[in-house]
């Protein structure tokens, strides 16, 4: 069974380039999108009905402070490769900030955002969302 990207880069007849060769911005471009798809996927199953409360809970979890948290949870498993790719990331300088967090978290989020690319076009997703698991878990455990 190919997996989205393959089918993705089939029938659009697409090229891409090696993960850790793509910009970091480009990474944080697309793994935006792939981490929001996953928490997405949670909440979908959260048993909210409402989409309006699902959406809210989606927002918790996706804005650029929380990200920022259960990055610094994700850091100390990353291996060399991971953690250069979110320091790429990270020190990208950008031009707008998150209009509810500030810059530090900000640069942070987009580290992880990077890394969601990285693992998408690699083809470790698994090990990305794996990582996502264990820090919302940890997260969770600290908040009771």
């Amino acid at each position: 069974m190919q997996s989205t990207l393959e089918t993705i880069n089939k029938q659009f007849d697409l090229t891409q380039p090696a993960a850790n060769q793509a910009g970091p911005l480009k990474l944080a471009y697309v793994g935006d999108a792939v981490y929001e798809l996953v928490i997405r996927t949670i909440v979908f199953d959260s048993g909210e009905t409402s989409v309006k409360k699902m959406n809210r809970h989606a927002q918790d979890l996706v804005n650029a402070t929380t990200q920022a948290k259960l990055a610094k949870r994700i850091l100390p498993k990353l291996n060399e490769e991971e953690e250069g790719i979110f320091k790429r990331g990270r020190n990208t300088k950008t031009t707008s900030v998150s209009k509810h967090s500030d810059i530090k978290d900000y640069r942070v989020a987009t580290g992880f955002e990077s890394l969601f690319g990285y693992w998408y076009f690699s083809g470790q997703l698994e090990r990305g969302i794996e990582l996502l698991k264990n820090a919302i878990d940890e997260e969770t455990n600290n908040e009771r």
